[in-house]
């Protein structure tokens, strides 16, 4: 049986470490894989991840959950960065990769500044207004997207 929230609790302490080692938590899962769980960090820092950066935080975090015991039984603990395609999740990531290309998925159709209804948009991310999303889209016209609306956001790898 898992105690409480497991994302939520490794979150929270996690989250000293990455700060002392000036680093930031840009997502974490935990699920169960037959009898074993695996948990997964995603780290990030201004210049990148490196293995070191990693091995540092497993390091560290895996003491302090062998200590707390907030997952029962057997897992693997996974830390590494988001890679090329990092996921935006708060609205700090919309403001920190303004001018990058991105993907938009959203819940549902919603139109572009030229009336086109899309689930799917690809373009230069302007940054976040008034909770919206603002890009220029690659094909010309350009798209604010309510942030509620949005249902996966990644940087796109340019060439």
């Amino acid at each position: 049986m898992i105690k409480g929230d497991v994302c939520g609790q490794v979150s929270g302490i996690a989250l000293p470490i990455l700060e002392s080692l000036g680093m930031e938590l840009v997502d974490i899962e935990f699920a169960r894989a037959g009898r074993d769980g695996v948990l997964r960090l995603f780290i990030d820092k201004d210049g990148g991840i490196t293995l070191d950066d990693c091995a540092d935080v497993s390091r560290e975090l895996s003491a302090i959950l062998d200590v707390e015991d907030i997952i029962p039984g057997h897992y693997s603990l996974e830390v590494s960065s988001p890679g090329l395609d990092r996921p935006l999740k708060t609205p700090a990531d919309y403001e920190r990769f303004a001018g990058r290309l991105v993907k938009v998925r959203t819940f549902e159709a919603l139109p572009d500044d030229a009336g086109n209804k899309r689930k799917t948009f690809i373009g230069r991310l302007e940054g976040l207004v008034d909770g919206s999303v603002v890009m220029k889209l690659a094909e010309g016209p350009s798209a604010s997207i309510p942030l509620d609306k949005v249902a996966k956001a990644n940087l796109e790898f340019e060439f």
